[in-house]
């Protein structure tokens, strides 16, 4: 490397951003993912026995995925390749191939390949890299906000171990924002910045876990505040401004992730979680038309006869939207949310659904009974249509017995109606007629 070649990085290293100047360096450094990390756990293990084979770090950003493979790749003596799956092709793959082949045969020195976004790679890029992660020639380590087992092709998961990685704790963030300060080497220690309690508890909170924007927000109030006799001090006015107001993030994963919880705190009666998460979903962009689609479809499902009304409720939000828009129908929708919520439950309609369509798909069909045939053209007598039919007005009660069900299913019963709300009452009908025992 020439002089000037060590000049060029060592000014691109010093004028890199904060996040990046203070990257973990060791394993003891690392902040967080304990369940991955800890002392004895499996990761450790591996990165200290230098066995780590491929492997995909999975988590929210800011967590410490690109940092821990560069604790990996140090702690190892190994080569460090790194590519974005945005902006990387498969030529570029193969030049990193070439390299670490020579490395293989003239060093004996491992490479990792550290692929951030991997999710991003399509088919035919994922290809490229198989057959060199089978014969050991580099140690692939994926990084992703996206849940791989969906967003990612199966045979690039099938040879990797997963690594879940979570979101750090207010209590992490504090502490490596709490080194930055100090850090007279790669932090701001020379600046002598001073920052209130309330300031940077306002920026840990708003990170939410994400310790690199924590970090941009420290060095963009201390960059952007005077400095005073007693040096920089950064009050909470100054972090308001430096940090926004966190932003849901809502990949597909997280998508589903949050509408599952909706429809089951709608199952499970719980007015205020269905709310909350509505709010969230809206707050993440969510079209408003997906939850009023899944309050219709729960309406019948998880209420159904128990409370008819719920439907109603459901339609009626669906249809306010339509009619007013964004955010008036917030509250249409959250009325229809609570009144669910509260609503006696049954899932016997989905059941009956259920069981019926079963039986359509499995059980030959067999001639409609001569008696509930059509009659309405000409000549349908003649055939023998309709005889026999009772015309249940004709009989008191409105009600008469007579078999209605195809004969290939006679005497299966697909509606149990439950005991709760107004299918209580459904029940009894069909106990006094016989159709259920008591």
């Amino acid at each position: 490397m020439t002089l000037l070649d060590q000049l060029n990085q060592e000014n691109i290293k010093k004028n890199a951003p904060l996040a990046e100047r203070m990257r973990a360096r060791t394993l003891d450094e690392f902040y967080g993912q304990e369940h991955l990390l800890g002392p004895g756990r499996l990761l450790r293990r591996a990165v200290e026995a230098d066995r780590l084979t491929s492997s995909i770090f999975y988590g929210p950003p800011g967590c410490g995925k690109t940092t821990l493979a560069h604790v990996i790749a140090a702690h190892t003596k190994s080569a460090f390749a790194r590519m974005n799956a945005v902006t990387s092709g498969v030529g570029d793959v193969r030049e990193v191939l070439e390299q670490a082949a020579q490395r293989r045969a003239m060093y004996g020195q491992s490479t990792y390949l550290l692929l951030d976004e991997c999710h991003r790679w399509n088919k035919a890029q994922s290809d490229s890299i198989l057959p060199a992660i089978e014969e050991g020639l580099i140690r692939f380590i994926g990084s992703t906000t996206e849940n791989p087992m969906i967003s990612m092709t199966p045979a690039i998961v099938s040879r990797c171990r997963v690594f879940a990685f979570r979101p750090l704790t207010d209590q992490n963030v504090r502490a490596i924002l709490m080194s930055a300060i100090a850090d007279r080497e790669r932090g701001l220690g020379d600046m002598n910045v001073h920052i209130d309690v309330d300031a940077l508890s306002h920026i840990v909170r708003v990170a939410n876990g994400d310790v690199r924007s924590a970090l941009n927000a420290l060095e963009l109030a201390a960059l952007t505040t005077p400095t005073g006799r007693d040096g920089i001090h950064i009050t909470l006015s100054v972090a308001e401004e430096s940090i926004q107001k966190p932003v849901v993030r809502c990949d597909d994963t997280l998508f589903y992730d949050m509408l599952s919880a909706f429809c089951k705190s709608l199952r499970g009666g719980d007015s205020d979680a269905a709310i909350a998460w509505f709010a969230r979903l809206v707050y993440a962009g969510v079209d408003p038309r997906v939850i009023c689609r899944r309050l219709i479809a729960h309406a019948s499902e998880d209420v159904g006869l128990a409370n008819p009304q719920a439907m109603t409720q459901a339609v009626a939000a669906a249809q306010a939207l339509e009619l007013i828009g964004m955010p008036e129908a917030r509250l249409s929708i959250t009325q229809a949310i609570i009144f669910i919520c509260e609503s006696p439950k049954s899932n016997s309609v989905v059941m009956a659904m259920d069981a019926a369509f079963a039986d359509a798909e499995r059980i030959p069909d067999q001639p409609v009974p001569m008696h509930l045939r059509d009659t309405a053209y000409k000549g349908a007598d003649k055939l023998g249509n309709g005889k026999g039919y009772k015309y249940p007005h004709d009989y008191p009660g409105h009600v008469v017995q007579q078999e209605y069900m195809p004969p290939s299913v006679k005497g299966r019963r697909y509606y149990i109606p439950g005991e709760l709300g107004n299918e209580g009452k459904i029940r009894q009908n069909h106990i006094r007629n016989g159709k259920i025992e008591e």
